[in-house]
């Protein structure tokens, strides 16, 4: 859980989302949530790639 937790948090300054983890989610648009979620599926589908490798 802290990994997700830390993924995202890295993920979510990548989409321009800085303080993500303390801001209020329910004030972001549904694509700006749905960025952080999209990103943090990739990044672990290529780390798991690279895994394989």
């Amino acid at each position: 859980k802290q990994g997700l937790n830390r993924l995202k948090t890295e993920v979510a300054s990548e989409v321009g989302l800085s303080d993500y983890e303390n801001m209020d989610k329910g004030n972001l648009s549904s694509r700006q949530n749905g960025y952080v979620g999209g990103y943090m599926v990739k990044h672990m589908i290529e780390n798991y790639e690279q895994g394989l490798k």
